[in-house]
């Protein structure tokens, strides 16, 4: 009967299929004022985005508020269940 090859004691180790990829570069300036420019522009961009998060947050909840979400769904069905329930 034939024997299959020896097992080898330790897999192979994996080789790297694709090389790191870098982000891309960042020029910053080198005119003070410039550099103030782009700071207090940074520090205020991050309080619009979170303030425009909120909004859209609340424009969310309000929707579902005015029209009736699931919750409303849920309760007609139960009353509907109910009203069902007396009659048979």
């Amino acid at each position: 009967m034939a024997q299959g090859q020896a097992k080898k004691t330790k897999p192979p180790a994996v080789k790297l299929t694709q090389r790191k990829q870098t982000g891309n570069r960042v020029i910053k300036p080198k005119k003070v004022a410039l550099q103030k420019q782009q700071r207090a522009n940074k520090k205020h961009t991050s309080g619009l985005t979170a303030m425009t998060e909120k909004s859209l947050a609340g424009r969310a909840g309000h929707l579902e508020l005015l029209r009736g979400g699931k919750k409303d769904r849920k309760e007609a069905a139960i009353a509907a269940a109910a009203k069902q329930a007396k009659k048979g």
